[in-house]
């Protein structure tokens, strides 16, 4: 029944409250303990709700991931960042609240996102994941992606790995 009330739309401004939360409630499970305290709530501090309403006022806003009526995913995408590599797409952020993971609910919203990809004819894809995030690391594994390169970033002066997962074109 659950299946049958969830649906991925194009985020409106309407829902910058909605992935506010959603950003605020997934940061902080997926990243505390990785990225340093005040780094994090930062970061979390900057998305706020402007930020989301200017977000989804663009041509390529997020997609939403609504179950039953509640706003529990979001995942931003577009051409890869990176250039050559043979990935033209790139899934920027895939989130979802800590209460709808572990259920499908990712796999679904991935696949949107990928689609969308295909629709804008990127050929290739490629998803950078911070290497210490081991359930969003195993997550793009068990989508068949496989590590192409691997990176850093600091954040509160603290230096991270990052891998990127890649799925060819």
């Amino acid at each position: 029944m659950i299946a049958q009330q969830t649906i991925v739309r194009d985020a409106t401004p309407e829902d910058a409250v909605r992935l506010e939360r959603v950003f605020r409630e997934s940061w902080r499970h997926a990243y505390r303990g990785i990225i340093p305290h005040c780094e994090l709530e930062a970061i979390i501090a900057r998305h706020d709700r402007g930020f989301w309403q200017r977000i989804a006022k663009g041509a390529a806003g997020p997609l939403v991931l609504e179950v039953a009526g509640v706003v529990a995913g979001y995942a931003s995408f577009g051409p890869s960042r990176a250039r050559g590599g043979g990935y033209e797409g790139e899934i920027f952020e895939l989130y979802l609240t800590p209460t709808h993971q572990g259920l499908g609910f990712g796999e679904r919203l991935f696949e949107s996102a990928r689609h969308r990809l295909d629709e804008m004819r990127a050929r290739g894809l490629i998803v950078w994941a911070l290497s210490e995030n081991e359930s969003a690391c195993a997550f793009y594994e068990r989508r068949g992606g496989r590590p192409v390169a691997r990176g850093e970033t600091h954040l509160g002066g603290k230096r991270l790995e990052k891998i990127a997962f890649g799925w060819p074109g």
